[in-house]
């Protein structure tokens, strides 16, 4: 058995996540971080799973990368704990800390081989020189690069340079992978097979990994858990699908993913959901994030493009518009239409029907029903009655 596999850290199950015994192996309780004026991180507390690829998602200057530095001890915090496998290393240097970390701009050295550049940490550490080479080897087959390993990273393609980084993060068999944004230098294409790497080499150590990215898709189709981040906080850490369709806060649900915004009407308000009033459509919600507000308020509809749909006389209509343009998307048409009744005056409408673009032509009125299976309403800025 390898090394690399010799160091796998099981995978919780559901039932041992539900009951609490996951196990945690990075905490951190209250954390703040600050530049001179700036608080570039502020009393963050997250909790991250043995075994679990967990994404801190954001903006940029949103503090994720702070974040990940902080853990990885190349930054120290101003207040609160940090620790690992629950040992507390706020005081304690990044190489101490059994981290391995792979960087935006992948830093590898350019007079070194691949093979080397994979093995510098196990030379740091003074491993036998057999034992280097064998750790090397089985690494360079683990990200699919045997055969490249005497040349330089000048001679590899951005795929191979990202591959080789990888690799040299997780050779030293980490208790913790950390990943600040290491695919953002690729084209479309080879982002998204490295993705698909990244993520079967995660399963199969199951290495507790910590993942910075800006982009969505990136963190919905990678992760087991979503930090999503702003202005130095964190504001809602969930599964990617709870973080799609059920965002905690204005900012989640503009941030991830296309959203439409609606002014409607609540008209009623019962145990656990609200039904929202716009034109002839009647559109269940969730009370939660309307808590306070009574029924003849004005609310704020976010509506995901593919819950909405171009219809003709007959349905009940939320709002009429005018067909501005289409984007042919290959398995979907994205409709964008314009209407008053939009927020910014504008909709995005997704449709995969085969002939969307010909049944609903530039310039034609249509009417747009919605599907309120996963709509979600908070209250206005500035909420009046109707």
């Amino acid at each position: 058995m390898s090394s690399i596999a010799a160091e796998r850290r099981p995978r919780p199950t559901p039932a041992a996540e539900a009951a609490g015994d996951a196990g945690i192996a990075v905490d951190l309780q209250g954390v703040t971080k600050t530049f001179g004026n700036v608080h570039a991180l502020k009393d963050a507390t997250l909790a991250v799973r043995r075994g679990e690829l967990m994404t801190l998602l954001g903006p940029s200057g949103c503090g994720k990368s702070t974040l990940l530095n902080l853990i990885a001890g190349f930054l120290a915090a101003d207040r609160g704990e940090l620790k690992i496998d629950g040992r507390r290393v706020n005081d304690v240097p990044p190489y101490r800390r059994e981290i391995g970390m792979m960087f935006q701009s992948y830093a590898l050295f350019p007079h070194m081989s691949a093979a080397d550049n994979i093995g510098y940490g196990l030379r740091m550490r003074r491993l036998p020189k057999p034992e280097v080479e064998r750790r090397v080897a089985q690494a360079l087959a683990l990200v699919r690069l045997s055969g490249v390993e005497h040349r330089r990273p000048h001679q590899l393609s951005g795929g191979q340079q990202q591959r080789v980084a990888l690799a040299r993060a997780l050779v030293i068999s980490p208790k913790v992978l950390l990943l600040d944004e290491p695919l953002s230098a690729l084209d479309r294409s080879l982002r998204g097979s490295m993705q698909i790497e990244i993520k079967e080499i995660q399963r199969q150590l199951g290495v507790t990994t910590i993942f910075v990215t800006h982009d969505q898709s990136e963190a919905l189709s990678l992760s087991d858990r979503i930090a999503v981040m702003f202005d130095g906080q964190i504001r809602q850490i969930a599964r990617p699908a709870e973080i799609y369709r059920q965002p905690s806060d204005r900012f989640v649900a503009s941030f991830v993913g296309d959203v439409n915004v609606l002014r409607a009407r609540l008209d009623a308000v019962h145990d656990k959901t609200a039904t929202m009033r716009l034109g002839e459509a009647s559109i269940t919600v969730a009370r939660g994030p309307l808590a306070g507000s009574q029924p003849g308020d004005f609310a704020d509809l976010f509506v995901r493009p593919e819950q909405l749909r171009c219809t003709g006389p007959g349905d009940a209509i939320a709002v009429e518009g005018t067909i501005a343009t289409h984007v042919y998307q290959g398995g979907h048409v994205d409709l964008y239409v314009h209407a008053a009744a939009a927020c910014g005056g504008r909709l995005l409408v997704r449709s995969s029907e085969p002939d969307a673009i010909t049944r609903w032509p530039v310039g034609a009125v249509v009417g747009v029903t919605i599907s309120g299976a996963e709509a979600i309403a908070f209250p206005c800025s500035h909420s009046g009655k109707a």
